[in-house]
C-alpha cells in the first residue's frame, strides 16, 4: 500500500534501473543540501489553533490571474522520458488531471507543443528555460511558447554549470548512455523497464532543435546534459529576454534576497527559491532557510514561490506560513511516474494535496489566506 511519498520512493527504486533512480534521486557532493532541504523542514513545526471553522477548507489560490486548486504544482523535470517514455506528457496530464500547474523543462524528452496539446488548453503550463552558449536555442524556445500560450516563463539561474553528481559520475551516466557491464546486469533485472524502453526508444533533449523533423546536434545534447550553460548570463541579459516574452517572467534558483531586489528592479514577476534539489552546489543553504529573508526582500510587491525537499502536504503548509505563494514538488512526482505513469504521478500530487487540507483543518485555517507566521514554531 503506497501511503506517502516515501511509499512511492522505495516502490520506484525497485521498478528503475540504478542509473536511472540515481539520477533521479542524487545530488551534488556528499548530498547533504539534499539532507539540510528536509531535514530543515523537519525541525520546523506546525502550531494548531483550534475553536475555528473549519467546515470547509479551501485551498485554491490565484496565480497571474489564472486559479489554481491548491498552492502546489509540479517542478522542471529533465529527463522525464528515461522514467518512461512519454514522461513530460504524462507529467503534464497527471498535472492537468489535478488541476495544478506544470512547468516544462527546456531538457524535456517531449517537444514543448506535444506536450501543451497532450496537457490541453485549459492546463496551467509554464515553461522553463536554460540559456546555452548558442542563444539561439533559448530564442526559438521562447518563440514557441509563446506560440503555443504557456502561461509564465520561467529562467532557471543557478546552473552556470553543472554541479559534481557523484552518483552519475560513478554510474558513467552520459546521452547516449554506455552501460558497464554492472549496469547492464542491473539493467536485465528491470525487464519492464527495459521493454518500456525499448518500444519508447532512447530520450533526447528534442526542444533544442526548432523544428521537428530536425535533430539537435550530438554536442548541444551533451551540453544540455552536463548543464554547462552561458555564462555571461547577466542582469542585463533580462532586457534580451524581454524583447522575446511579454508574460509573467520568473527567476528559478534565487537564495539571497540581495538577489531578490535586484529582480525587482529588473522587473521579474515572480521568483521560486530553489538550491534545484541539492543538485547544485552541497554547500548550499536549504530551500526554506533561505525563503524568508527573500520573501522579506520583495514583500508583497510579486509572488514568492519555493521547491526543493517537500515531502508532506504539511511541508507546503509550512512554506505558505513563512510567505510563500505555493511549492513546486520534483522527485515526489516522478516516483509517481515510475510506479504508475500519469496515474501514478497523479496519485502524488492528489496525496499532497489531501495532506495539506488535513494539516490545514488541524491547524485551524479554513483558507490558505489563514496560514501565517503564528502557525509555526521553530524546533531543533
Amino acid at each position: 500500500m503506497l501511503l506517502n511519498v516515501a511509499d512511492y520512493r522505495a516502490r520506484a527504486r525497485r521498478q528503475l534501473p540504478r542509473f536511472v533512480f540515481d539520477y533521479v534521486d542524487g545530488g551534488a557532493g556528499d548530498e547533504r543540501c539534499v539532507q539540510r532541504n528536509c531535514g530543515d523542514l523537519e525541525r520546523l513545526h506546525l502550531l494548531p489553533r483550534f475553536l475555528r471553522d473549519t467546515s470547509t477548507i479551501d485551498t485554491s489560490v490565484e496565480v497571474f490571474g489564472r486559479r489554481w486548486r491548491a498552492p502546489l504544482g509540479v517542478a522542471p523535470i529533465g529527463l522525464c522520458g528515461l522514467v518512461r517514455p512519454d514522461g513530460d506528457v504524462l507529467m503534464a496530464q497527471a498535472a492537468a488531471d489535478a488541476g495544478l500547474p506544470h512547468v516544462l523543462s527546456t531538457a524535456s524528452n517531449s517537444r514543448l507543443e506535444a506536450v501543451r496539446r497532450a496537457a490541453g488548453p485549459s492546463a496551467l503550463q509554464w515553461m522553463q528555460l536554460y540559456v546555452m552558449h548558442d542563444r539561439s536555442i533559448a530564442e526559438h524556445i521562447v518563440r514557441r511558447a509563446r506560440a503555443e500560450n504557456y502561461g509564465a516563463l520561467v529562467l532557471t539561474v543557478d546552473v552556470p554549470v553543472g554541479g559534481k553528481r557523484e552518483r552519475d559520475l560513478r554510474n558513467g551516466f552520459r546521452v547516449p548512455f554506455r552501460p558497464t557491464p554492472a549496469a547492464m546486469l542491473n539493467l536485465l533485472r528491470h525487464p519492464r523497464w527495459m521493454w518500456r524502453a525499448l518500444r519508447g526508444g532512447s530520450p533526447s533533449f528534442v526542444n533544442l532543435a526548432e523544428h521537428e523533423d530536425r535533430k539537435a546536434s550530438a554536442q548541444a545534447q551533451a551540453v544540455m546534459l552536463a548543464r554547462a550553460m552561458d555564462r555571461r548570463l547577466a542582469w542585463e541579459s533580462l532586457d534580451w529576454l524581454r524583447r522575446l516574452w511579454d508574460g509573467p517572467l520568473l527567476l528559478k534558483g534565487l537564495l539571497h534576497p540581495e538577489d531578490a531586489r535586484q529582480a525587482l528592479q529588473h522587473g521579474i514577476d515572480g521568483l521560486i527559491v530553489s538550491n534545484h534539489g541539492g543538485r547544485q552546489l552541497d554547500a548550499a543553504p536549504s530551500s526554506i532557510a533561505a525563503l524568508p529573508q527573500v520573501v522579506d526582500a520583495v514583500g508583497d510587491r510579486i509572488p514568492v514561490f519555493v521547491d526543493s525537499g517537500f515531502r508532506r502536504g504539511s511541508d507546503v503548509v509550512k512554506a505558505l506560513a513563512l510567505g510563500a505563494k505555493a511549492v513546486f514538488v520534483g522527485r515526489p512526482a516522478v516516483y509517481g511516474l515510475a510506479c504508475g505513469g500519469r496515474d501514478g504521478a497523479r496519485a502524488v500530487l492528489e496525496l499532497l494535496v489531501q495532506e495539506m487540507e488535513l494539516a490545514m483543518t488541524l491547524t485551524g485555517a479554513a483558507h490558505v489566506a489563514g496560514i501565517g507566521p503564528d502557525h509555526l514554531l521553530r524546533g531543533h
